[in-house]
């Protein structure tokens, strides 16, 4: 795409835990250009931030003045510059009135996006960086029904006339991750190639237990000391126990969709689809620009591009 063509006209910046990624942006909503590091927030101390923003994108300020907006866990308190939380429901618009304007010593200005929380069960649940995407969604138009965003934390998040208006939390990766290393149930497990097969076992094993996940994940051990599943599939299986009760427990919280949007890396986004698949649930994959739509989204509601 040439930059004679579509002229700059945003810098949107996804800055996330582990994770650093930029978006020039044309007036359409076109990403001419991107750029991506691991200098998530994790691996940024507080005062290196702004030579870390700087650094990536200077060189695309010097080819003309445009505003920059910032999201995810760089607007956190462990990050850079904190941003209050925002209620839902929640739409672009309540997302434009809500940024936080910032100054650097060199002068430039940055928009940074606030986060959503909501209540469920009393307890207040939060998202940062996950709502740029969804406004991304907003913005192509998908103003009613169910968005999952797969990861460390997985997200849920429904959608109704054109606003957010809940979302829950799910655990599932890092639940996986702390078993993997810190269990004896890990301690049976090994590598090996992925197994569809013992995914999808996870998943109908966790179908037949419902709400019994904590007795269920004993048979992560119990299989592999009858030698009824190799320690290399056992991995797998125990993704799919988790993310079937995750999708289970969504369905009680938050209702059961008969479609849902999958947002997130398509290496987990397959794995999703997957489990929902066999549990009777249709999924569709978001384009991967969404974020970089979301941005745009939100600085044409506040009045930063035209």
């Amino acid at each position: 795409m040439s930059l004679d063509v579509h002229q700059p006209a945003l810098i949107g910046v996804d800055w996330g835990t582990s994770s650093f990624r930029a978006f020039l942006i044309d007036s359409d909503a076109n990403v001419l250009d991107s750029k991506e590091t691991d200098q998530g927030v994790l691996n940024i101390d507080r005062c290196g931030f702004l030579n870390v923003l700087e650094h990536h994108i200077n060189g695309w300020l010097e080819m003309t003045p445009m505003p920059v907006i910032i999201s995810g866990m760089a607007t956190s308190r462990n990050g850079w510059i904190e941003t209050p939380y925002v209620s839902c429901p929640a739409g672009v618009e309540v997302l434009a009135s809500n940024l936080t304007r910032h100054i650097v010593p060199s002068g430039l200005e940055v928009h940074l996006v606030s986060g959503l929380t909501t209540r469920n069960d009393g307890a207040p649940d939060v998202m940062r960086g996950e709502e740029v995407q969804i406004a991304g969604l907003l913005a192509d138009g998908i103003r009613d029904g169910m968005v999952i965003m797969p990861g460390t934390h997985s997200k849920w998040v429904t959608l109704a006339d054109g606003v957010i208006r809940n979302f829950a939390t799910f655990m599932t990766g890092e639940i996986f991750s702390a078993i993997r290393t810190q269990t004896i149930l890990g301690r049976l497990m090994s590598d090996g190639p992925a197994s569809a097969k013992s995914f999808k076992l996870g998943v109908e094993q966790s179908k037949r237990c419902g709400t019994e996940l904590l007795h269920t994940l004993f048979s992560v051990r119990t299989l592999t000391l009858f030698d009824e599943m190799a320690k290399d599939k056992t991995p797998d299986y125990l993704s799919g126990l988790l993310i079937g009760a995750e999708i289970q427990g969504a369905i009680l919280l938050l209702g059961d969709p008969k479609r849902v949007w999958l947002v997130g890396r398509r290496s987990l986004l397959s794995r999703y689809q997957q489990a929902l698949q066999a549990l009777g649930i249709e999924s569709i994959r978001a384009g991967e620009n969404i974020a970089a739509l979301g941005h745009y989204a939100i600085a044409r509601a506040t009045g930063l591009v035209s």
